[in-house]
């Protein structure tokens, strides 16, 4: 039997002040304020606040995030989010409707339309 990686959420009307780290994933429907650092999955909830740096493995972002966020795999942020602050990740998906002010700083390749205008 295959070892489930440990889940935490953040419920509903929870607020917390402070660093959150450790191993396993961690989903986000209240607010939490402070620097986030995990082994596993953060999921920012609809309703969900982070004010703070986010490093994982990968984020989806449903909420409002104010912060830097790094991921090992993916970032996405979903239609309705709103995020300020730099991303840094393999791949980065932006769906319409998401707000997003920052840099980004991901790898990725050009369609075979645009391969053509590089000089």
């Amino acid at each position: 039997m295959a070892q489930e990686t440990p889940e935490t959420v953040l419920g509903v009307g929870t607020r917390i002040r402070g660093r959150v780290t450790g191993d396993g994933s961690l989903v986000v429907e209240g607010t939490l304020e402070g620097d986030i650092a995990v082994r596993g999955d953060v999921q920012l909830s609809v309703g969900g606040k982070i004010a703070g740096q986010v490093s994982a493995d990968e984020v989806t972002i449903d909420g409002i995030l104010d912060g830097d966020v790094a991921a090992r795999g993916a970032i996405a942020l979903r239609a309705g989010s709103a995020v300020r602050g730099d991303l840094k990740a393999r791949e980065v998906i932006l769906e319409e409707g998401a707000e997003y002010i920052g840099r980004l700083d991901a790898t990725f390749d050009l369609p075979a339309e645009l391969e053509g205008a590089k000089r």
